[in-house]
């Protein structure tokens, strides 16, 4: 690009940003602020309570199906407005978390104020602090929108060149008069500005009395004296306490006072020297949404401005006013979100303070009392919580705390994607299939409890008592019942799931409360991916790393729970049974791949198999295809099906029990199609199963020339051994994403394992 081509670029560049600026209005008068206002006063009117609960609606919600139930999941924690991934992941699952927050803010909102401190607590990794962090960036992005705009003031004083007189001190009325407002003064035309770091409400200039009197005329409603608006005898909900009741801060209150009685009462010259800035919640720059570490810290304190040199510009008559400037997390954080990160890790008198600043919404400085207006958010690891329980002084703090549950996800789906999104990018290198899957599974089984058969009805307690761990994990991930369940206790089992879901919600010691955490799973995915021994993040390698995270027992209390009935706690039965899924896994894509047999043959099997039980049941002919005739349905076909399935129900009760299934399915999805892929799923696996032995010998074979293919030994296949070899790898590349070397890898262990032992 030639020198001329970079400067008209760098030109367009500065109209874009220039046109922007005066599109966001990001500079005004109080007057035309105050414009502004009155065409939304409840949009510009908002605290940090109804700001922040209005971006959660802003974003929106959606209802997600979970085993458990349906849940409401709000989108601003799905973080799909984000320009660039390195701003952080999105929050996995903890659908109960955002709505217990949700709800504490419509609290709040309600009340008038954040009066409670709400304190998320869970182990470590349990996504405590990814909450705070979707919620800032989500509150970064609403504010850059027209819905979420936010304003402040500052104080700034012209130069006397660009008046008539030494402005406002001195003179007077009037004589300074010569525009409507300094505030869009070039800066070479401005001597000093004194910034607002509290964020006071532009409002708040005008005196109390008159500015409600001006919001009742806004609103075009009567309003009660404590803030309540009543039209026709119903109440409406209440005007912003914070814009009714608020008032100046101490500095803003010293400069308002002087420049009033320099100008003799007259306030539209005061006003003149206000200039109203749009600005956006930042967390890289601390503005509206700040994180305060556990270490040992003064959340806000102050420092007199008038003593500072610089600021000798300033007129003579607020250089003898004794003027203080704020600052501190708890004044950054003013208009949006400060957050408490590891909130018990502190002293107690490091944060006693909090216990006044939460219940009175103000805090003691020195010289003044700064009235706060931000939503404070603090999070705890349990082992804290659980010591802090034992304090004295927890009963006071209690009922100013909201606690939130955050524990460890319990759907190895949900745990896969942490590891998917938020791991495997990052270690650039082929994820092979099933490791990531291998580690969420191996995690949520360490954080499952065996169920306590005395906390449900009689008739349903032998059913709870036999389930076992690896099938709570997959109640909790896909709602699949064990397969030795008939239909009728199948559906009784799934009908129990919302329940075995929240049995210990009320114990110390919940489900989700101890096991492996991502932060641990992190280290083993980034360890295995180092194995010599497999290509890229091998599964093999993921479950021989988790062999040697579990020799460490001395290191983690999950490794020390005593094994239960039912697989609970058994960590070496744990890894068996994995490896055991895995080699399952592969061998089901193997079969695919291979093109043996269409795997849509066993459903249409299948689907043949129940035509003809359906009329058997109902002693009914079944009208042959080619002749057009009439015919008994056929029992040779439903024999060897029934062979195939090998269940040891009778004949009769086996296909009794289908019809029944078929009609319960019907009663249960009114108005659905019948599919059968779904309603029998287990069954046609198992016929598929059944129907492959024969052709094993075969997929063997196959396999084996996969291994001599992709060795480089090609030349020692046949041409049709090398075709069908070709084809297959393809296939398990195309379709189910390996690479040649992670087939290798996958068809070797599966020989070794499955076929030739």
């Amino acid at each position: 690009m030639s020198k001329v081509a970079v400067l008209d670029e760098l030109s367009a560049i500065s109209d874009q940003v220039r046109e922007q600026f005066q599109g966001e209005r990001r500079l005004l008068s109080f007057k035309q602020y105050l414009e502004l206002f009155a065409t939304d006063p409840q949009r510009y009117g908002r605290d940090a309570v109804q700001y922040v609960r209005d971006a959660f609606d802003h974003f929106g919600r959606t209802e997600v199906l979970r085993p458990w139930g349906k849940q409401t999941r709000f989108k601003l924690f799905d973080l799909d407005f984000r320009g660039d991934a390195s701003e952080g992941a999105a929050l996995v699952g903890q659908e109960r978390v955002q709505g217990d927050l949700y709800r504490i803010l419509s609290n709040f909102s309600r009340e008038g104020r954040a009066n409670r401190l709400p304190l998320l607590h869970g182990p470590n990794g349990s996504a405590k602090s990814t909450v705070a962090r979707c919620l800032m960036l989500a509150l970064e992005h609403y504010s850059k929108t027209e819905q979420g705009a936010l304003y402040r003031f500052h104080w700034v004083f012209p130069s006397k060149r660009s008046t008539k007189g030494a402005i406002g001190f001195g003179d007077k009325p009037g004589e300074a008069s010569a525009a409507d407002s300094y505030a869009l003064l070039p800066d070479d035309q401005i001597d000093a500005r004194l910034l607002d770091e509290i964020r006071d409400h532009p409002l708040f200039l005008l005196p109390g009395t008159a500015r409600r009197e001006l919001l009742r005329k806004l609103l075009g409603v009567r309003i009660s004296r404590d803030g309540g608006i009543k039209e026709s005898g119903s109440a409406l909900p209440r005007v912003n306490q914070w814009i009714w009741e608020g008032h100046l801060s101490h500095k803003n209150r010293a400069i308002f006072d002087a420049l009033l009685s320099s100008y003799d009462g007259d306030l539209t010259e005061v006003l003149k020297h206000v200039q109203v800035e749009r600005y956006f919640v930042s967390q890289r720059y601390r503005t509206a949404a700040v994180t305060v570490g556990p270490e040992l810290s003064i959340d806000a304190s102050e420092r007199q401005v008038t003593a500072d040199r610089s600021l000798g510009a300033l007129p003579s008559s607020l250089q003898t006013v004794a003027l203080f400037e704020s600052h501190g997390e708890l004044i950054e954080a003013s208009g949006g979100v400060l957050e408490f990160s590891d909130l018990l890790k502190r002293p107690l008198d490091a944060f006693k303070y909090l216990q006044i600043t939460v219940e009175t919404g103000e805090v003691q400085l020195p010289s003044q009392t700064i009235r706060t207006n931000c939503v404070m958010l603090a999070s705890a690891n349990e082992v804290e919580l659980a010591a802090f329980r034992k304090h004295p002084e927890f009963e006071s703090f209690r009922s100013r705390f909201e606690l939130i549950r955050s524990g460890y996800l319990r759907s190895w789906r949900d745990e896969r994607t942490i590891y998917d999104e938020q791991i495997a990018p990052h270690l650039q290198t082929h994820i092979v299939p099933h490791a990531t899957t291998m580690a969420a599974m191996f995690a949520v089984l360490t954080r499952l409890l065996k169920p306590d058969p005395d906390h449900y009805p009689r008739e349903v307690r032998d059913l709870i008592r036999g389930l076992s761990a690896a099938e709570k994990l997959d109640l909790y991930a896909t709602g699949t019942t064990p397969e030795r369940l008939d239909a009728e206790k199948s559906k009784a089992l799934t009908a129990l799931i919302p329940a075995l879901y929240t049995e210990s919600e009320t114990e110390t010691h919940y489900e989700g409360f101890l096991g492996a955490s991502p932060r641990e799973m992190r280290t083993v995915l980034l360890d295995a991916v180092q194995n010599p021994n497999y290509a890229g993040l091998s599964p093999f390698a993921v479950l021989e790393q988790l062999d040697r995270l579990c020799s460490r027992e001395v290191e983690y209390i999950w490794l020390q729970l005593e094994s239960k009935d039912g697989g609970y706690h058994d960590h070496l039965g744990f890894r068996r049974m994995l490896r055991q899924r895995l080699l399952t896994t592969i061998e089901d894509e193997l079969r695919v791949a291979s093109g043996l047999v269409d795997e849509a043959s066993y459903k249409e099997l299948f689907d043949r198999y129940l035509y003809h039980v359906s009329h058997w049941s109902k002693k009914e002919k079944v009208r042959n295809a080619i002749t057009g005739d009439f015919e008994n349905p056929d029992e040779r076909l439903m024999e060897e099906v029934e062979g195939l399935l090998d269940f040891p129900d009778s004949a009769a009760d086996l296909r009794h029990s289908w019809m029944n299934r078929v009609a319960a399915w019907a009663i249960d999805h009114p108005g659905e199609p019948i599919d059968n892929t779904v309603i029998f799923a287990r069954a046609i696996r198992r016929l598929r199963d059944s129907a492959f032995q024969e052709r094993r010998q075969t997929l063997g074979r196959m396999c084996q020339s996969v291994v001599t293919l992709l060795r480089g030994q090609a030349s020692d296949l046949s041409d049709d051994d090398r075709r069908e070899a070709t084809a297959m790898t393809e296939k398990l590349c195309s379709q189910f994403g390996y690479e040649k070397d992670s087939v290798v890898d996958s068809v070797v262990v599966w020989l070794r394992e499955r076929f030739n032992s």
